[in-house]
């Protein structure tokens, strides 16, 4: 392993990585494909998870509104995810905030224009029957 030391815990003892190895070992065994995780893989895939939440959060901050506030906000994030090709698969998991009154009038117009295309579908189907 390596001799990196990313912290220390309650003890005082140095930690290679800062995320809780049990919660990460509960997540992984959630999958019905995984029967056992040796301790290795289970490091390797916290620090990992460790390098990308930093990577998603720098490159969020850099790109976001929250530098002159010097915070990251969540709205950096969802536009760093709708934004970025690489951060793109989790555009559903940090989907853009809107008010609820946004939201239904975007549903009202959807419903407007599906009613729309099955008004024009059903005036398609009469107009063949004449023919």
């Amino acid at each position: 392993m390596a001799d990196v030391v990313v912290g220390k815990d309650k003890c005082g003892e140095q930690r290679l990585v800062s995320l809780p190895l049990s919660r990460i070992r509960v997540i992984m065994k959630s999958s019905p494909e995984v029967s056992s995780i040796n301790q290795e893989a289970l490091v390797l895939t916290a620090k990992a998870t460790e390098l990308f939440v930093q990577y998603l959060a720098s490159c969020s901050y850099r790109h976001g509104s929250g530098k002159e506030k010097k915070a990251l906000t969540y709205s950096d994030l969802a536009n760093t995810a709708e934004e970025s090709e690489t951060f793109q698969f989790l555009a559903d998991i940090l989907p853009k905030k809107i008010l609820a009154s946004k939201y239904l009038k975007m549903l009202k117009e959807e419903k407007r224009e599906e009613e729309e295309e099955n008004d024009n579908d059903d005036q398609n189907d009469d107009d063949e029957a004449e023919s």
